[in-house]
Protein backbone atom coordinates (compact mmCIF):
# COMPACT_ATOMS: atom_id res chain seq x y z
CA UNK A 1 0.00 0.00 0.00
CA UNK A 2 1.41 3.46 -1.14
CA UNK A 3 1.35 6.57 0.92
CA UNK A 4 3.40 8.83 0.04
CA UNK A 5 2.41 12.30 -1.88
CA UNK A 6 3.87 13.18 -4.72
CA UNK A 7 3.55 16.65 -5.32
CA UNK A 8 3.32 18.21 -8.92
CA UNK A 9 6.86 19.32 -10.22
CA UNK A 10 6.23 23.24 -10.14
CA UNK A 11 5.15 23.20 -6.47
CA UNK A 12 8.32 21.59 -5.60
CA UNK A 13 10.42 24.51 -8.02
CA UNK A 14 8.15 26.90 -6.04
CA UNK A 15 9.38 25.59 -2.61
CA UNK A 16 12.81 25.94 -3.17
CA UNK A 17 12.65 29.29 -4.80
CA UNK A 18 10.93 30.20 -1.70
CA UNK A 19 13.95 28.59 0.44
CA UNK A 20 16.32 30.65 -1.40
CA UNK A 21 14.13 33.73 -0.52
CA UNK A 22 14.15 33.04 3.09
CA UNK A 23 17.67 32.14 3.66
CA UNK A 24 18.20 35.21 1.91
CA UNK A 25 20.35 33.76 -1.16
CA UNK A 26 17.99 36.27 -3.01
CA UNK A 27 17.36 39.65 -0.87
CA UNK A 28 14.44 41.48 -1.68
CA UNK A 29 13.97 43.83 -4.47
CA UNK A 30 16.28 41.24 -6.33
CA UNK A 31 15.55 40.69 -10.00
CA UNK A 32 15.49 37.16 -10.93
CA UNK A 33 16.92 35.38 -13.71
CA UNK A 34 15.14 34.94 -16.87
CA UNK A 35 12.82 31.87 -16.77
CA UNK A 36 14.51 29.81 -19.25
CA UNK A 37 18.00 30.45 -17.06
CA UNK A 38 15.78 29.27 -13.81
CA UNK A 39 14.73 26.19 -16.32
CA UNK A 40 17.80 25.20 -16.92
CA UNK A 41 19.44 25.64 -13.71
CA UNK A 42 16.61 23.43 -11.61
CA UNK A 43 16.60 20.75 -14.92
CA UNK A 44 12.87 21.66 -15.76
CA UNK A 45 10.24 22.91 -18.48
CA UNK A 46 10.62 27.02 -18.90
CA UNK A 47 6.46 26.26 -18.43
CA UNK A 48 7.10 24.77 -15.16
CA UNK A 49 8.97 27.54 -13.76
CA UNK A 50 6.72 30.10 -15.46
CA UNK A 51 3.96 27.97 -12.72
CA UNK A 52 6.60 27.99 -9.83
CA UNK A 53 6.81 31.72 -10.29
CA UNK A 54 2.94 32.06 -10.60
CA UNK A 55 2.79 30.16 -7.18
CA UNK A 56 5.12 32.54 -5.61
CA UNK A 57 3.55 35.71 -7.35
CA UNK A 58 -0.11 34.46 -5.62
CA UNK A 59 1.09 34.78 -2.47
CA UNK A 60 2.90 37.86 -2.61
CA UNK A 61 6.47 36.62 -2.06
CA UNK A 62 7.47 37.58 -5.46
CA UNK A 63 6.13 40.20 -8.09
CA UNK A 64 6.30 39.98 -11.88
CA UNK A 65 5.78 42.85 -14.17
CA UNK A 66 5.15 42.19 -17.67
CA UNK A 67 8.62 43.26 -19.85
CA UNK A 68 10.60 44.07 -16.56
CA UNK A 69 10.64 40.29 -14.93
CA UNK A 70 10.25 38.76 -11.52
CA UNK A 71 11.38 40.33 -8.25
CA UNK A 72 11.90 39.34 -4.72
CA UNK A 73 9.01 40.79 -2.88
CA UNK A 74 8.83 39.42 0.87
CA UNK A 75 11.42 37.15 2.54
CA UNK A 76 9.18 37.17 5.41
CA UNK A 77 5.92 35.95 3.28
CA UNK A 78 8.42 33.55 2.46
CA UNK A 79 10.31 32.27 5.49
CA UNK A 80 6.18 31.52 6.61
CA UNK A 81 5.25 29.53 3.53
CA UNK A 82 8.28 27.19 4.32
CA UNK A 83 7.42 27.04 7.33
CA UNK A 84 3.98 26.21 7.01
CA UNK A 85 5.02 23.59 4.30
CA UNK A 86 7.25 21.78 6.76
CA UNK A 87 4.71 21.88 9.61
CA UNK A 88 1.89 20.25 6.87
CA UNK A 89 4.38 18.34 5.58
CA UNK A 90 5.43 16.87 9.38
CA UNK A 91 1.43 16.29 10.00
CA UNK A 92 1.55 14.07 6.14
CA UNK A 93 4.71 12.17 7.85
CA UNK A 94 2.76 11.67 10.69
CA UNK A 95 -0.51 10.16 9.42
CA UNK A 96 1.74 8.13 7.06
CA UNK A 97 3.60 6.74 9.53
CA UNK A 98 0.32 6.05 11.52
CA UNK A 99 -1.21 4.43 8.57
CA UNK A 100 1.63 2.41 7.90
CA UNK A 101 1.48 1.29 11.50
CA UNK A 102 -2.20 0.36 11.36
CA UNK A 103 -1.80 -1.78 8.16
CA UNK A 104 1.17 -3.47 9.51
CA UNK A 105 -0.94 -4.44 12.40
CA UNK A 106 -3.81 -5.62 10.92
CA UNK A 107 -1.28 -7.92 8.90
CA UNK A 108 0.05 -8.98 12.66
CA UNK A 109 -3.53 -9.36 13.96
CA UNK A 110 -4.63 -11.74 10.81
CA UNK A 111 -1.67 -14.02 11.30
CA UNK A 112 -2.01 -14.39 14.59
CA UNK A 113 -5.82 -15.33 14.35
CA UNK A 114 -4.68 -17.83 11.39
CA UNK A 115 -2.13 -19.22 13.98
CA UNK A 116 -4.89 -19.11 16.88
CA UNK A 117 -7.28 -20.93 14.63
CA UNK A 118 -4.69 -23.86 13.96
CA UNK A 119 -3.66 -24.41 17.57
CA UNK A 120 -7.15 -25.17 18.73
CA UNK A 121 -7.65 -26.98 15.69
CA UNK A 122 -5.17 -29.23 17.02
CA UNK A 123 -6.32 -28.88 20.72
CA UNK A 124 -9.10 -30.51 19.84
CA UNK A 125 -7.44 -33.57 18.36
CA UNK A 126 -5.20 -33.93 21.44
CA UNK A 127 -5.88 -32.07 24.08
CA UNK A 128 -2.60 -31.49 26.30
CA UNK A 129 -2.57 -29.85 29.67
CA UNK A 130 -0.27 -27.56 28.26
CA UNK A 131 0.20 -24.05 29.38
CA UNK A 132 1.33 -22.78 26.23
CA UNK A 133 -1.83 -24.39 24.70
CA UNK A 134 -5.30 -23.26 24.73
CA UNK A 135 -7.85 -24.65 27.47
CA UNK A 136 -11.13 -24.95 25.91
CA UNK A 137 -14.28 -24.07 28.29
CA UNK A 138 -18.19 -24.28 27.04
CA UNK A 139 -20.30 -22.34 28.40
CA UNK A 140 -23.82 -24.03 29.13
CA UNK A 141 -27.13 -22.35 30.13
CA UNK A 142 -26.11 -24.13 34.04
CA UNK A 143 -22.89 -21.27 34.19
CA UNK A 144 -23.19 -18.72 36.22
CA UNK A 145 -22.19 -14.88 34.96
CA UNK A 146 -23.88 -15.00 31.67
CA UNK A 147 -24.40 -12.11 30.03
CA UNK A 148 -21.67 -10.28 31.26
CA UNK A 149 -18.59 -8.63 29.90
CA UNK A 150 -14.92 -10.12 30.22
CA UNK A 151 -14.34 -6.73 32.00
CA UNK A 152 -16.99 -6.95 34.76
CA UNK A 153 -16.10 -10.34 35.49
CA UNK A 154 -12.38 -9.82 35.80
CA UNK A 155 -11.43 -12.91 35.24
CA UNK A 156 -7.55 -13.04 34.49
CA UNK A 157 -7.40 -11.23 38.52
CA UNK A 158 -10.15 -13.87 39.76
CA UNK A 159 -8.64 -17.10 37.97
CA UNK A 160 -5.67 -16.20 36.45
CA UNK A 161 -6.20 -17.31 33.10
CA UNK A 162 -5.81 -15.18 29.87
CA UNK A 163 -8.68 -15.31 27.52
CA UNK A 164 -7.60 -15.45 23.71
CA UNK A 165 -10.53 -16.36 21.74
CA UNK A 166 -14.05 -16.93 22.01
CA UNK A 167 -16.13 -19.26 19.95
CA UNK A 168 -19.75 -17.69 19.45
CA UNK A 169 -22.44 -19.04 17.21
CA UNK A 170 -19.73 -20.10 15.47
CA UNK A 171 -17.46 -17.69 14.83
CA UNK A 172 -14.23 -17.05 16.48
CA UNK A 173 -13.72 -13.89 18.20
CA UNK A 174 -9.24 -13.39 18.18
CA UNK A 175 -8.45 -11.77 21.45
CA UNK A 176 -11.99 -10.57 22.35
CA UNK A 177 -11.78 -7.22 23.99
CA UNK A 178 -13.32 -6.28 27.71
CA UNK A 179 -16.78 -5.28 26.47
CA UNK A 180 -17.59 -8.39 24.92
CA UNK A 181 -20.30 -10.54 26.77
CA UNK A 182 -20.02 -14.17 27.64
CA UNK A 183 -23.22 -16.14 27.10
CA UNK A 184 -24.88 -19.38 26.54
CA UNK A 185 -23.34 -22.16 24.03
CA UNK A 186 -20.09 -19.68 24.09
CA UNK A 187 -16.44 -21.55 23.95
CA UNK A 188 -13.93 -19.99 25.49
CA UNK A 189 -10.21 -20.30 24.95
CA UNK A 190 -7.75 -19.49 27.69
CA UNK A 191 -3.86 -19.91 28.15
CA UNK A 192 -2.84 -19.80 32.15
CA UNK A 193 -0.96 -22.14 34.67
CA UNK A 194 -1.72 -25.70 35.80
CA UNK A 195 -3.90 -24.18 38.41
CA UNK A 196 -6.12 -21.80 35.80
CA UNK A 197 -8.06 -24.56 34.26
CA UNK A 198 -9.76 -25.81 37.75
CA UNK A 199 -10.29 -21.97 38.40
CA UNK A 200 -12.12 -20.88 35.69
CA UNK A 201 -14.29 -24.18 36.08
CA UNK A 202 -15.23 -22.88 39.37
CA UNK A 203 -15.65 -19.97 38.33
CA UNK A 204 -18.35 -20.23 36.10
CA UNK A 205 -19.58 -23.63 37.38
CA UNK A 206 -19.25 -23.69 41.38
Amino acid sequence: MKYKIERPLYQQIALKLAQQVADGTYEEGTKLHARSTLAQSFGVSAETTRKAVQVLDDLGIMESYHGSGTLVASKEKAQIYVRQFKDKETIENMRNNLLKSVDRQQKEWQNFGELLNELVAHTRQSYDLNSFLPYELEITEQAQHLDRTIADLNIWQATGATIVGLMHKEKMLVSPGPYVKIGKNDLIYFVGNEYSLQRMRDFFYK
